[in-house]
Formats: C-alpha cells, structure tokens, sequence
C-alpha cells in the first residue's frame, strides 16, 4: 500500500495527522512523479477551482485520472476533494458551497450506522444533490447524504479530519 495526501493547499496537514494516529506510512503529493504507484490518494478540503487548476498546470491531473481509469487507486475527497472527485468520474453532483458560505460553516452530528456518532465539520461545503444509481449513502445530515462511496472514490461533504476522526481513514485504508 502507497498512501498519498495531496498537498498544494488546503487540510493536508490535518488528515497527517490522522494517518499518523493510526500508524499509517504515507508521503505528500506535490508533484506528478508523487502520483505514480500511489494505491489510496486523500484530496483534502480547500478551493475545488484552485485545486483543479495547480492538478492540471502540475500534470498531476492526467495521471491520478489514468490511474482512475485503470483502477488502480481509491480516493478520499473532503469537500473541495468530493468535488474534484465529480470531476475525476464519479457519479455524483455537487452544489458546491450547498451549505453556506464560510462565515455559516458549522459541526454537526451525523446519522450513519457504518460510523456511530460520527461528528463533522462543514466549512463551504458542498451539497450532494444527486448521487448515481452505484452510489452507498454511508452518512447523512437531515437525511441528506454527506458520504457517499461508489467504487474506488469515497466522496465526503465534511471535514472528519478537523474533529480527529479516524474511523473514515481506516476504512478507507482497507478499500
């Protein structure tokens, strides 16, 4: 197993920390040769526009996507990553800052029984209008999904890393 962070901007510092708590090896993602033989990739929260473009200035965008196509790698995206998740080929919609601006950003709790009392933070988050027909609601916010898994990709509309939640990074290792 090769664990990526992608770090040009954005939470990677916080989701270290939570690889590190559970003893999980990994290494930052600047670059296109960091992509290569990665087997789980984290997007971290940050802006989806930015990230998109420093993916595709860097040539990093054309290798995670041809690794995506040969199903080589899962990814994690929180937030601004569940985006950029829709943009790689997942089959999900997203309005992006569907939960408000930064200035109403908010912790909540989360209704999941993959991950009983299950916390999140949404910080210009993004609302899953439409999630596609192999898509696994894993949890929910006033029955409105906020997790979703379908195949390799494992979308989240929240921030777990923010709260020290490790439970959604384990199981993502194991994918």
């Amino acid at each position: 197993m090769k664990i990526g962070i992608l770090a040009l901007q954005g939470s990677f510092a916080e989701h270290a920390e939570i690889l590190q708590t559970i003893g999980a090896d990994f290494s930052f993602v600047r670059c296109r040769e960091d992509v290569q033989g990665l087997t789980h990739l984290i997007i971290p929260g940050g802006e989806s526009s930015t990230l998109t473009k420093l993916l595709k200035d860097s040539g990093m965008w054309e290798e995670i996507l041809k690794q995506v196509q040969d199903d080589t790698l899962q990814i994690l995206g929180t937030c601004a990553g569940a985006i950029l998740l829709e943009k790689l080929g997942m089959d999900l919609y997203c309005d992006r800052n569907g939960y408000g601006a930064q200035q109403e950003s908010f912790l909540a709790d989360l209704q999941s029984e993959k991950f009983p009392n299950l916390k999140g933070v949404f910080i210009r988050a993004p609302k899953f209008s439409r999630v596609g027909k192999k898509g696994i609601n894993l949890a929910t916010l006033q029955k409105e999904p906020v997790m979703v898994e379908q195949g390799n990709f494992l979308a989240l509309a929240f921030h777990p890393e923010l709260v020290g939640e490790t439970r959604i990074h384990e199981y993502f290792l194991k994918k």
